[in-house]
């Protein structure tokens, strides 16, 4: 974007006039400011945006002292500052506190609006990147494969590994780059005896048009006269609400007598759907606190003096469609995590925690306890009325969750109760009772004695997933935005 700085009126313009009237001469000025500001503005209309927003609604406002409502003196200083940098993304991230891992930045927010809704291009495989300890060596292992892809047409399954993306070998320098190719071309193997066996076949995998079901896997497991209801859910989408209602009246016919929540690979979404979710899991506990919010300083006031509720969510008995939660009133949850478990799984596992036993199996989670909200460039920063010459989004953490307990900043993640990690050459297959961090539960459950961690598990340091690289990976949002406080900012 070319920017052009007119913070001076010309010199001619101030002294159109021969006569030396102080009155004339100051009203002048004060005139072409007004137009240079204007003009400014225009240039930097992008930028204004970026910065309106954060002033006004982000979570962490008080860490960064650019965001302080005194520390501009006038709109001309602002824009003065605004103008410093090459770019809307450069002056976001100046602006977002040190330790905010989380808020983003997009300019298509055609794009996000609908990875929120569940739909994106997809090679069929959700995959994780490992490094070979003590090597340079880049892998890539696919943890599912999405039905009715490419992936699935190719006979891909869990536990693949590939080691080069169209020709060219997996480094730490290349990878992101790589895997995010529309049009991908893998080398298939798999880990023989904690040692990578790759085999001569390649497959190509085409990047279509995809709607992800997050309701992955339902079942009912019966074992020694129990039964085990056995759920995967990969994301909280709202648009599948109505599916997760549905499995949870399938598992409540069937009579379960232990749920175990797979959450491994789930990296969150909606804060709605993770209260309907709480609620189908329990139901005893309709109207009592599932989780508080905590805003920045100006908006907590708020809220507190004007609408205190507005920061409460409750256990509920209705999903967002109106239709009533099918609830299994368990007092007892199994989740199965991974350190891809995040913010929204993270917190229907600390908003469940003060109310039912919970039980969690696997590795440490993400550590992700805040959310954040969709900004547009418009005079409240809602869709609609937004400006219509860019595409440019925010999504800028705006409130940290706290449990009924008071329990919050989480910044290392849930540490499970009981440890197991996934082993690379021992994936299983999802859903089967032999796959081992169900089956981890399933010794849980029944009594049995712990499940042993094999010894001869692959040692590998993970580096990220499929999607890290999109916008709202690892989200945790709402849908609506809060009355703002200075709509003039």
């Amino acid at each position: 974007m070319k920017k052009i700085l007119m913070l001076m009126g010309l010199i001619g313009i101030l002294f159109t006039s021969c006569e030396k009237d102080e009155e004339n001469f100051t009203d002048t000025t004060s005139e072409n400011n007004e137009e240079n500001t204007t003009d400014i503005s225009e240039e930097l209309e992008i930028e204004d945006f970026v910065y309106r927003g954060l002033n006004e609604i982000y979570l962490y406002k008080a860490e960064v002292p650019e965001l302080a409502d005194s520390y501009f003196s006038s709109n001309s200083d602002k824009f003065e500052y605004l103008d410093n940098f090459s770019s809307p993304e450069e002056l976001f991230e100046t602006l977002i506190y040190d330790l905010d891992r989380f808020s983003f930045i997009t300019d298509d927010y055609e794009t996000l609006e609908e990875q929120f809704q569940g739909i994106s291009g997809s090679t069929g495989i959700k995959y994780g990147i490992g490094q070979i300890s003590g090597t340079s060596n880049i892998f890539g292992y696919i943890q599912y494969v999405l039905p009715g892809t490419s992936a699935e047409e190719a006979g891909l399954k869990r536990g693949n590994i590939f080691t080069e993306v169209n020709g060219q070998k997996l480094t730490t320098a290349n990878f992101q780059n790589l895997i995010n190719s529309n049009t991908i071309t893998i080398n298939v193997g798999e880990v023989q005896d904690g040692t990578i066996i790759l085999s001569d076949r390649t497959v190509t995998l085409t990047d279509d048009p995809y709607t992800a079901n997050p309701v992955y896997i339902s079942k009912v497991l019966n074992i020694e006269n129990r039964k085990i209801g056995y759920l995967m859910y990969n994301s909280f989408i709202g648009d599948f609400d109505d599916e997760l209602n549905a499995a949870f009246a399938q598992l409540k016919a069937e009579g379960i007598d232990d749920l175990v929540l797979d959450l491994r690979y789930n990296g969150g979404g909606s804060v709605v759907s993770a209260i309907d979710l709480a609620s189908m899991i329990t139901g005893q506990f309709e109207g009592e606190v599932f989780m508080k919010e905590m805003w920045n300083e100006e908006y907590q006031a708020y809220f507190e003096e004007n609408d205190p509720e507005r920061i409460v969510n409750r256990f509920d008995s209705t999903i967002r469609t109106g239709e009533a939660t099918n609830s299994l009133n368990l007092n007892k949850l199994y989740v199965l995590t991974t350190a891809a478990t995040a913010s929204a799984s993270e917190l229907v596992i600390n908003g469940l925690d003060p109310y039912i036993d919970v039980v969690q199996i696997g590795t440490n989670t993400t550590g992700k306890f805040q959310a954040s909200v969709t900004l547009y460039d418009s005079p409240d920063f809602s869709k609609e009325g937004r400006d219509e010459d860019h595409t440019y989004a925010m999504q800028p953490l705006v409130f940290k969750s706290i449990n009924s307990a008071g329990r919050t900043d989480y910044i290392d993640g849930l540490d499970p109760d009981i440890s197991y990690t996934e082993d690379l050459g021992n994936m299983g297959v999802l859903g089967d009772p032999e796959e081992p961090l169900l089956q981890a539960a399933i010794h849980n459950i029944l009594g049995r004695a712990p499940l042993k961690q094999s010894q001869a598990a692959y040692k590998y340091n993970r580096l990220g997933e499929s999607g890290m690289n999109e916008p709202g990976y690892q989200k945790m949002f709402i849908e609506d935005l809060p009355p703002i406080l200075d709509p003039n900012s």
